[in-house]
């Protein structure tokens, strides 16, 4: 009985004292929690906080397909030649073999095996008509970018490439920037690079020729769409800065719906060829070949949940603050008391959560619920704005001992809880009697 009695007593510890406690983030920059509890002059109740996930790895959580679908080499099998060397033709491509095979998946797996793992389309057999694929990266949900696009090619870089994205599940398509050899004649844009951008330009598009270079190159294999360097215009060049840009994703919509989207689409439009001329005579030397592509970032849940789930195929975040829907973009049933508003990053550390509030309730909440601020000693939470109390008890939480002063009365009114931890020592006396009586 004594050992059940302190299993109890360990396990409501940690619950008893976390209330005497103020929680936030360790550090402010990660926004990870979207609520704590602390105890103010009427007791306890929650402090909401602006959250979002962690940042993950977001190639785990999408669908890819290719335009045109049969474009993957294979099917019929093919041999390459290599583009430095015309006369090595020893890579060889069949999609029954699973050895020889390159389907699309295999952009996504683990890198660092030897020999590489990559996708590969068909060759530009067709030339001179456009050898001309469109990758498109779909996760069914809004997500935010948090680090550099890498794309990595186990083939020459194409000598022209346009990267998209959508911010509406693919049904428009704004560029993200383009890229070429030779940006002026591609595109009729003059080349840029991203240290071209200042804090008034960065959400312009550029052409850049930084990552187009042919089999001169070969060994220079990714492409990238650089995000950190984009955040480094705002929180300078090690990213130490963080408040100043938070604060301008909180002020700027169209900044922070830049590295918003739902869909990303790579166009290959021109295959690395290594010369200003094609060799026709050999056209198995041309093609594309991609063995990773990177994307980092995180579920866009309007700062109103800090943990995203990935079930039954699908993305969707577990919201908090009394909103739901898949980005938490709107109010709770019965929880419309004001209009929807996402959270705000300002003023830092802990942001602002812009809770949804009950109906016919003004702005100021009190709460209690069933997960861990319960009403106490038998009393029911009513709508989340009071606890209504069993007979003999009192306090927000039904946690004081209501005495009027008979005797045998176990403590005084002077004595209620009028401190943090006048209300933890009364909670710990409460819970040790409950206890102890079952115990019996």
């Amino acid at each position: 009985m004594r050992m059940w009695l302190m299993v109890t007593l360990q396990a409501a510890w940690p619950c008893l004292f976390g209330l005497a406690m103020q929680h936030y983030p360790t550090t402010w920059g990660h926004y990870d929690m979207c609520k704590s509890q602390v105890y103010t002059d009427d007791g306890l109740t929650w402090d909401y906080m602006a959250c979002q996930p962690e940042a993950a790895d977001m190639t785990q959580y999408l669908k890819v397909t290719l335009d045109p679908p049969d474009i993957t080499c294979g099917d019929p099998p093919e041999t390459y030649c290599t583009l430095e060397n015309p006369y090595m033709c020893n890579n060889e491509c069949d999609a029954t073999t699973e050895e020889l095979a390159h389907p699309p998946e295999l952009m996504f797996d683990f890198e660092g095996r030897n020999p590489s793992t990559f996708w590969q389309s068909s060759s530009w057999r067709k030339y001179p008509k456009p050898l001309a694929v469109n990758i498109t990266l779909s996760w069914n949900k809004t997500i935010e970018l948090t680090d550099d696009i890498v794309i990595t090619f186990e083939s020459g870089r194409p000598e022209q490439m346009v990267l998209e994205k959508s911010l509406d599940y693919g049904k428009t398509w704004q560029p993200y920037q383009f890229y070429a050899t030779d940006c002026l004649d591609a595109f009729t844009m003059e080349p840029k690079t991203v240290q071209d951008l200042t804090q008034f330009t960065l959400l312009d598009i550029i052409c850049t020729e930084d990552y187009s270079r042919g089999y001169v190159w070969k060994y220079d294999k990714t492409v990238r769409f650089e995000i950190k360097d984009r955040f480094a215009l705002f929180a300078g060049p090690r990213l130490h800065n963080m408040a100043s840009l938070y604060g301008q994703l909180d002020t700027t919509k169209n900044l922070r719906d830049f590295f918003t989207l739902t869909d990303l689409r790579i166009r290959l439009l021109r295959p690395a060829t290594g010369a200003t001329m094609v060799d026709e005579g050999n056209l198995s030397r041309y093609f594309y070949a991609i063995s990773d592509i990177k994307v980092h970032g995180r579920c866009k849940c309007n700062l109103h949940a800090n943990s995203c789930v990935f079930d039954k195929e699908k993305l969707s975040c577990e919201c908090e603050h009394n909103t739901t829907g898949p980005d938490c973009g709107r109010c709770k049933r019965n929880y419309q008391g004001r209009a929807w508003s996402p959270g705000s990053y300002l003023p830092i550390p802990k942001g602002t959560a812009n809770i949804c509030v009950p109906n016919n309730v003004g702005p100021v909440t009190r709460v209690c619920d069933d997960e861990l601020l319960r009403c106490q000693n038998g009393g029911v939470c009513v709508n989340n704005i009071r606890c209504q109390c069993a007979p003999g008890y009192s306090g927000l939480l039904c946690e004081k001992v209501r005495c009027d002063g008979e005797a045998g009365c176990p403590l005084s009114d002077s004595y209620q809880t009028s401190s943090p931890s006048a209300g933890i020592i009364l909670l710990l006396l409460t819970l040790l009697r409950s206890t102890w009586a079952l115990a019996l």
